[in-house]
């Protein structure tokens, strides 16, 4: 075969020679496949403008993520609303730790509260995150396309060649680079004014989007633009979702919760029965070595 590698035209040649695209691995190469191909490939043939492309199809994925991104900010809600109790666990207890954590559980249960409603939502936007690095990284559609001051979206956007190569970032600086670290690093602090998060977990968070800073900053300029755009879009999405947000009402509900644990009336959560279990069994097990 001698031709582009375009997955479109590949995919006709013979079964399975589109494999040579490579789009990740599954899940993420089914999202590829069944949802964001699919709609890129619309836009493109409607748009010649890989920019204004890539910007709509940021939009459609934020507009699609919307009730994960809500339910992610509801449970950071309900977090936040409990850190003065959490606060008075870990003085109360101390350096027992084991201890204390039985007593959040116990918390989080009369409130009705899972701690991880906050994070399992952003975890589910993984894999359309890591399929966009797979189809920007592999598809021929943006060689040679133009966009702002990056010349071409297939490859990184250099505004400045510096005369010297820094170790595990290249010799040249990236705009759109620039501009995702330095949104990601905003979006992480305003996160960490509504979690309760705290230590080196916290630190963490803005360690990462330097990580990322080093390492694509060599790849495609529309794929650190489509990062940089997502941002943007999720800053406005918080802001919108914190007006129609009303924390007396989410606080009443858990006062309403505890109500009903206190009667035996409330719906007990598998997840956070086996959670408590599992570390009354640790503490178990810590007291019987001893």
């Amino acid at each position: 075969y001698f031709g582009p590698s375009d997955y479109r035209i590949l995919n006709d040649v013979t079964e399975g020679f589109s494999r040579n695209v490579y789009l990740g691995w599954p899940p993420v190469i089914w999202v590829n496949k069944f949802l964001v191909m699919p709609i890129f490939n619309f836009l493109q043939n409607y748009i010649s403008n890989y920019g204004v492309i890539i910007l709509l199809l940021v939009l459609f994925m934020k507009l699609l993520l919307t009730p994960l991104t809500y339910s992610s900010y509801m449970g950071m809600a309900k977090m936040r609303l409990l850190k003065p109790e959490l606060d008075a666990i870990k003085e109360k207890n101390g350096d027992n730790m084991t201890q204390a954590q039985q007593d959040q559980m116990k918390l989080y249960q009369q409130a009705g509260v899972n701690p991880f409603a906050g994070c399992i939502p952003l975890l589910l936007q993984f894999p359309i995150l890591i399929s966009i690095f797979y189809l920007f990284q592999y598809t021929i559609d943006l060689r040679q396309k133009p966009f702002l001051w990056a010349e071409d979206l297939s490859t990184y956007d250099s505004i400045l060649n510096l005369p010297f190569s820094i170790p595990f970032y290249g010799s040249h600086i990236s705009l759109f680079v620039l501009l995702m670290t330095a949104s990601s690093i905003i979006y992480q602090w305003q996160n960490n004014q509504l979690s309760t998060v705290e230590g080196p977990m916290k630190s963490m968070g803005y360690i990462t989007p330097v990580i990322f800073m080093f390492v694509l900053n060599s790849f495609s300029a529309g794929l650190s633009y489509y990062y940089f755009i997502s941002n943007l879009i999720t800053f406005a999405q918080q802001a919108i979702i914190k007006r129609f947000v009303d924390e007396t009402k989410i606080k009443s509900i858990l006062d309403e919760n505890r109500k009903k644990h206190a009667a035996g009336t409330s719906k007990k959560s598998p997840f956070m029965a086996k959670l408590q279990d599992a570390m009354k069994a640790s503490e178990a097990q810590r007291k019987a070595k001893k």
